[in-house]
């Protein structure tokens, strides 16, 4: 796996978040789910593009499994920077395999995700952001401004690998 240690894992893909995303991958049993399609699935319109801080709205980032089980994302940004690796790495290898990112307890297929130009540049920009004041993200109430600041530079050759090659 491409990503694997170079992003995944390096702070990047290790939260519940990360896991969150993984298993509602697997759970959609699809060989290919549209960025669009996650975020409608997470109401991520209701951030109006704002992955700064958590939402007030207690319906967004919210996915309720087929099972009725509901599971919400905590850190916005985090749901970026999970979806730009896992986008990169179908850039690289053309799909995803689930079990190589996490472990997942359902049989999953390989499943590429796809972006409008308008959500790529919706991650691009997001991406920027982030980069220029990691700070003024909600993550940094649980990391260290030196582990910001790492993510940050992760976050950015991850970002120029993405859009600028």
């Amino acid at each position: 796996m491409y990503i694997e240690g170079k992003y995944w894992d390096n702070y990047i893909g290790d939260t519940d978040d990360s896991l969150l995303l993984v298993d509602y991958l697997a759970e959609k049993q699809k060989k290919e789910i549209t960025v669009g399609e996650i975020f409608s699935d997470f109401n991520v319109d209701r951030l109006q593009g704002d992955f700064k801080s958590r939402c007030d709205d207690p319906l967004a980032l919210v996915y309720t499994f087929p099972e009725g089980l509901e599971w919400d994302i905590h850190i916005p940004i985090c749901l970026i920077t999970d979806l730009s690796a896992l986008l990169l790495e179908c850039k690289v290898n053309g799909y995803i395999d689930l079990h190589e990112v996490a472990t997942v307890t359902k049989a999953a297929t390989p499943v590429r995700i796809t972006a409008t130009p308008e959500e790529h540049d919706l991650i691009n920009r997001t991406l920027k952001d982030f980069v220029s004041n990691p700070l003024s993200y909600d993550l940094s109430d649980m990391c260290s401004e030196e582990e910001m600041q790492e993510t940050a530079e992760i976050c950015e050759a991850l970002r120029k690998e993405l859009y600028e090659k």
